[in-house]
């Protein structure tokens, strides 16, 4: 067989399902050998969004999702949502065309070093030079990609490799198992949890990960601790959970920042430092921290560890949970109940352009609790993160390792192929809706059903919000937009305005049980972010 057939068979051994890319001249034979596969092959409109696709479609399943691009320009195309995916701990196989390896030595018509311009933004980047060693390449590729901490991996594939002819079959698949956590680790954590006055729970992605969410749960009520989760572990912990306490993260005096600054240890969950800098949620340095993953932490001047739980997450905390004792402080409790007031203040607004918190009500209230919200980057990542309540993990996803904008259109398609029967929704402002609009016509030719609201404020309104705040005026961020209705319908799909804040709620409804592709165009009042950023100035921890 040809080596590119053989290499296709090795992403049917992974369990491939689907393959997001771009053909092109430099992976013809990889394209051909997928016609005879098993495997979809989804065909985008930028290679960004393929990766975007692959990113969210990995953080859901926890298997790998595969994108593909030819050589040069389509290769780096790729990058932003490989090193998304990769600083965001999503696991992602990236798969590039190359020329031949006898014009890799000298300066040729589109060649790059992919392997190395990779190896930066990847946990493994190779290149095959031989078909002999395609079975082990992609089998490392995935293992790597597949354990902990997940994240992206890269393949470079010849153009005369992939014709060569080749006997071999794929290398079995085997999972590796988490390790046990030390039993005198268990014990040390249990005996600063068991003296802890006023502990407090960050929860990290790695709760999603691990899949340790309910032990999670049951930790937290059994020893009485209320839990923080970071935006990228929202819905980690219940909303409706008594110790939930919401999202640790706006960079800002919040209620939940409150709560840190009254602990005296903090016990972080599966926690990535990309995820929320320790320095902005333990600038004193004098806390006493656990750190309970399933790797050793990393070295951070403000992330000193007192007591490290290495190990499988879920049998850390029910062996923890079973030796310490439950905590009898109650003064963080009152944060919750704050938070839930804040967050119910503007519910019944009827505003337009419309109040963020009431965009948020509208949304969650419409929305099934087990439907995805994919969110982009901006200021209505900051809205989102901290008011948008999640009753499950996985079911409102924020890039904010990478962070990068234009995720959530792609993302969005991402979701709805991993789960077919959920609502899919992404959240955008127009910035980054823009940014990847040319997957609708992805979205629209594949018949998946997903709902885009556009916070529409004819500007970068995060910069806005940040460069008001330091400078009090704004400096180049305003830009105008096309007719978003008429834009979606070009498309194929369906457009709506939102004329009065109460329409907003009923044309949420509409588009989620419609068999469309909808785009929502929501006027956003960000004056709101600026009252935010004052409220919480102002803020004195009221506990």
């Amino acid at each position: 067989m040809k080596a590119s057939e053989l290499f296709i068979r090795c992403l049917e051994n992974e369990g491939v399902e689907y393959v997001f890319g771009l053909p092109g001249e430099e992976n013809l034979d990889v394209m051909d050998a997928l016609l005879d596969s098993s495997i979809k092959f989804v065909t985008v409109r930028h290679e960004q969004g393929a990766a975007f696709m692959a990113d969210v479609y990995g953080r859901l399943t926890g298997k790998a999702g595969v994108c593909l691009a030819t050589l040069g320009p389509g290769a780096t195309n790729l990058m932003t949502g490989v090193a998304d995916a990769n600083m965001d701990h999503a696991p992602l196989v990236a798969i590039a065309g190359q020329a031949s390896t006898h014009r890799l030595h000298k300066e040729s018509h589109q060649v790059l070093d992919l392997e190395e311009i990779f190896r930066s933004i990847t946990k493994y980047s190779s290149r095959l030079l031989s078909p002999d060693i395609i079975t082990e390449v992609v089998r490392k590729a995935f293992k790597v990609a597949q354990t902990e901490k997940y994240g992206a991996t890269f393949i470079e594939f010849p153009e005369n490799i992939a014709e060569m002819q080749i006997d071999d079959k794929p290398l079995p698949v085997k999972h590796p198992h988490p390790p046990e956590p030390p039993a005198e680790r268990i014990d040390a954590a249990a005996a600063l949890i068991s003296d802890a006055k006023n502990p407090i729970i960050l929860a990290g992605n790695g709760v999603v990960r691990s899949k340790a969410w309910k032990q999670l749960g049951e930790f937290a009520e059994e020893l009485r601790i209320p839990v923080a989760n970071t935006f990228m572990a929202k819905g980690v912990i219940p909303f409706k959970h008594p110790m939930a306490l919401g999202s640790a993260g706006l960079q800002a005096n919040d209620y939940v920042s409150c709560g840190f600054n009254r602990a005296d240890v903090i016990i972080c969950v599966g926690y990535d430092l990309v995820e929320y800098h320790p320095y902005l949620w333990h600038p004193t340095k004098d806390r006493t921290i656990i750190h309970i993953d399933s790797s050793p932490a990393e070295v951070d001047a403000y992330y000193n560890i007192n007591v490290g739980v290495v190990g499988d997450i879920k049998h850390s905390l029910l062996r923890i949970m079973k030796v310490a004792s439950p905590n009898t402080g109650t003064a963080m409790r009152a944060l919750r109940e704050l938070l839930i007031e804040d967050m119910n203040q503007h519910k019944d607004d009827d505003a337009v352009p419309m109040k963020p918190q009431k965009i948020i009500w509208d949304l969650r209230t419409a929305m099934d609790l087990e439907g995805i919200a994919i969110c982009d980057v901006g200021a209505h990542k900051m809205w989102m993160s901290r008011m948008f309540r999640c009753e499950y993990p996985n079911t409102c996803l924020i890039s904010n390792g990478f962070a990068s904008m234009g995720i959530a259109v792609p993302g969005a398609i991402g979701a709805k192929l991993a789960f077919p029967d959920r609502q899919v929704v992404a959240v955008t402002g127009d910035a980054g809706f823009l940014m990847n609009v040319q997957e609708l016509e992805t979205a629209v030719r594949l018949k998946t059903p997903i709902v885009v609201l556009v916070w529409n404020d004819n500007a970068y309104g995060l910069i806005e919000w940040k460069q008001m705040n330091e400078f009090g005026r704004k400096s180049y961020v305003d830009f105008d937009n096309p007719d978003l209705v008429k834009l979606a319908e070009s498309f194929g799909a369906k457009g709506y305005r939102v004329e009065k804040g109460g329409d907003l709620m009923s044309i949420l409804e509409t588009a989620l049980h419609d068999n469309a592709v909808s785009i929502i165009d929501c006027p956003v009042d960000y004056s709101e972010n600026l009252k935010l950023t004052s409220k919480l100035g102002e803020m004195v921890c009221p506990i």
